[in-house]
């Protein structure tokens, strides 16, 4: 596949997200996203919610991109950028800062001048689902977006997973762009990793508070997979 330049790709990310931004496929998930922002609970009354589907956003030369499941119903579905507003992003965006690949350790709003180098970051379904659980049929509509980001992101070459879900989500979007995945598929688990074709993909457990309070997943675990994305990456 041939690179794309700087300008052209940076352009057609910019009209992937605002198409993603506009999508209102999956009526459920609609429902939901805006009667979570029409309730909010209330250490966040007063605030405008974004309530629309949340794009991916990093670095458009990024080597390196991390898939989550969905963005949290007052999280991303506030903000309106994922892993932005919440526990998992604070979790998450230290790791990114210790790396080297976030500007700052704390991912609280748009506008918080944060900025990622040499990493991407996206969600497998784009809107806040009930109970953290998107349906099969919300997962199929929305995994296009996904092939299509991992095409213009032509420098990708390291994909890590922030959970089980995410994995299978990975996976899905290598073999539409024509990279075969074996059959039975790789299987997810913390510090897993698999080549396929120009990818090298990792998983690690979800920087949830079910994962982080438990100690199922710290700090250092974290760092060894993020660490280990950006040696594969050439970083």
């Amino acid at each position: 596949m041939a690179r794309a330049s700087a300008a052209p790709r940076a352009a057609a990310l910019t009209a992937l997200t605002a198409e993603i931004a506009a999508c209102r496929a999956c009526p459920r998930l609609v429902a939901w996203r805006e009667s979570v922002a029409a309730d909010p609970p209330r250490r966040f009354a007063g605030q405008r919610y974004w309530a629309r589907a949340v794009p991916g956003f990093g670095d458009p030369a990024a080597r390196i991109l991390l898939l989550g499941l969905a963005p949290a119903a007052h999280g991303g579905n506030r903000t309106g950028r994922v892993f932005t507003g919440d526990r998992s992003g604070d979790f998450l965006f230290a790791a990114l800062h210790r790396a080297g690949l976030a500007s700052q350790a704390t991912s609280l709003a748009v506008d918080d001048g944060l900025e990622l180098r040499g990493a991407y970051l996206a969600a497998a379904v784009r809107c806040a689902p009930p109970g953290n659980a998107p349906l099969p049929d919300e997962r199929d509509r929305c995994a296009p977006f996904l092939g299509r980001e991992l095409a213009l992101l032509d420098e990708v070459r390291v994909i890590v997973a922030l959970g089980a879900y995410a994995w299978a989500a990975g996976l899905r979007a290598i073999s539409v762009l024509g990279i075969a995945v074996p059959r039975p598929a790789p299987r997810f688990g913390h510090g897993a990793e698999v080549r396929l074709g120009r990818y090298a993909m990792l998983g690690t457990f979800h920087p949830s508070q079910q994962n982080t309070f438990t100690g199922r997943l710290t700090p250092v675990m974290l760092d060894d997979v993020v660490g280990r994305a950006v040696t594969l990456a050439g970083g």
